[in-house]
């Protein structure tokens, strides 16, 4: 679902030939939780008799899965269109059907202005509609040009079509599993509750089924998602409130079931429930996501995060008191409009007291119809550059140091895919990261106890060790 739009053949051999089934490419951009909403797609797609293909030149659907947070992410998806024009009329010449759709957050923000400057799409769907796919797809057949963005009132997860066991299987030991969508939080700089709207939990039991599903199907690791999943709330079986801590406490009495994680997280509803499955289960992994921005309380606010620099450093000792293996992963945002050498300083400073195994950063870029896109006192750009240099050099040093810590220790690694080499597999650690293995007689979806020998630029290489030896983790 990731290949690039280019390099498109006009009439490449595979079509010339026919097939009676139709297929389709779906490109997915962004994050984790456009991945699992471009699996959904396909479920959705599979019953209404298409078939996935990695080559988009054998496609009689192409569906792009868009995201809004990167810059410019509009604009590349109309690149991304201009080239689709041209197949599209380059089929149209060998009178064959070739159907363009446009998904995700920008089609949410930029419905109708997709219609009109990309004449050759059939279809706009919205992440709350995209369950409707298959009948917008008829629609467009018809000769209308289909825009679904209004917010669903139906349950799109209900509407879904469960996978097939094999296709789930399929798709290996490791998946995603939306819990939570949409965010109430209202950052300045994020454009989530606008694409993606306020937050909304799915209830219990249809989380526990999907997951049973994919269990039942092979998978060992599931990691829960949401645009703030720590905010998931619903109701217990007997009523009462549940919070993530609860839904991770059933999740981990499902048989078969050998690790979760979940990911995106905010400071403020990291409470002491959720702490406290971090320290009562061991199948919930070792590693938070637990994004900051900035560690200027200025800028925080400005923000509109509504913490402290100082709260999220109380927070995260917290987190290591209950679990003192755990590693922390975030989110850093350099450049945000008024930002001064000082509230940069502050950043790099709770950057050094936190220590991270792993983050993300980027320089800040307006966001049209956020509030942050109408502030003054813009940074210049070369500025902006040169502090994120400096921010990303801090970050991949204390990457290194994490990954140096471990060589030498013991830990259990999930193993996901064959590695490069012959007789390679590629596993994760407790802390997500790929880990190198000679696998000898073992296979993918074991469990091994390892031994870690050397680290490499992005991962560590590991050797099988005595399942008594060593600081097992």
């Amino acid at each position: 679902m990731t290949q690039e739009l280019i390099g498109l053949e006009a009439n490449p051999p595979a079509l010339r030939e026919g097939a009676n089934s139709r297929k389709v490419f779906i490109k997915t951009y962004g994050c984790q939780m456009n991945v699992y909403d471009s699996v959904r797609m396909g479920d959705a797609l599979a019953k209404d008799g298409y078939e996935p293909t990695e080559d988009i030149n054998e496609a009689d659907l192409v569906l792009l899965n868009t995201c809004h947070i990167r810059e410019r992410a509009a604009e590349k998806v109309y690149s991304a269109l201009g080239r689709l024009r041209d197949m599209k009329t380059s089929r149209a010449e060998q009178g064959r059907e070739f159907m363009i759709g446009v998904a995700g957050c920008v089609a949410q923000a930029e419905g109708d202005e997709i219609l009109r400057r990309a004449p050759a799409v059939d279809v706009v769907i919205g992440p709350q509609t995209y369950h409707r796919l298959p009948e917008a797809l008829r629609r467009a057949r018809g000769g209308e040009r289909v825009i679904e963005t209004e917010y669903a009132v139906e349950d799109k997860f209900e509407h879904l079509p469960v996978a097939e066991k094999a296709k789930i299987r399929a798709r290996g030991v490791t998946a995603f599993l939306t819990v939570q969508e949409g965010c109430d939080k209202f950052c300045t700089f994020c454009v989530v509750p606008y694409t993606r709207g306020s937050e909304v939990s799915r209830p219990v039991q249809q989380i526990v089924d999907e997951a049973m599903r994919l269990v039942d199907s092979g998978v060992r690791e599931i990691t829960l998602l949401g645009q703030n999943v720590n905010a998931w709330r619903s109701s217990g079986p007997n009523g009462e409130q549940w919070g993530l801590a609860e839904l991770l406490y059933r999740l981990a009495e499902i048989p078969g079931i050998a690790r979760l994680r979940y990911t995106t997280s905010h400071p403020r509803d990291m409470d002491d429930q959720l702490i406290e499955a971090h320290r009562d289960l061991r199948i919930l992994m070792p590693y938070l996501h637990l994004p900051v921005q900035s560690g200027s309380d200025v800028i925080l606010k400005a923000m509109n995060r509504r913490h402290t620099g100082e709260e999220y450093i109380r927070l995260v000792e917290k987190i290591r008191a209950a679990r003192p293996d755990i590693a922390m992963s975030g989110d850093f945002i350099v450049g945000f409009p008024g930002e001064t050498d000082q509230d940069f300083a502050d950043t790099l400073a709770i950057v050094e007291q936190v220590k991270y195994a792993q983050a993300f950063s980027f320089k800040y870029s307006t966001r049209p119809g956020t509030p942050g896109a109408d502030l003054i006192d813009q940074v210049p750009e070369d500025v902006k550059s040169e502090r994120l240099e400096r921010l990303q050099a801090l970050l991949l040093k204390q990457q290194h140091e994490f990954a140096g810590s471990l060589v030498g220790k013991t830990m259990d690694v999930l193993l996901e895919k064959p590695g490069r080499m012959p007789g390679q597999l590629i596993g994760r650690s407790p802390w997500l990261q790929s880990v190198n293995l000679d696998a000898n007689d073992m296979k993918i979806g074991d469990i091994v106890h390892v031994r870690i020998t050397a680290t490499g630029p992005n991962s560590l290489f590991a050797e099988v060790a005595d399942s008594e030896s060593g600081d097992r983790h």
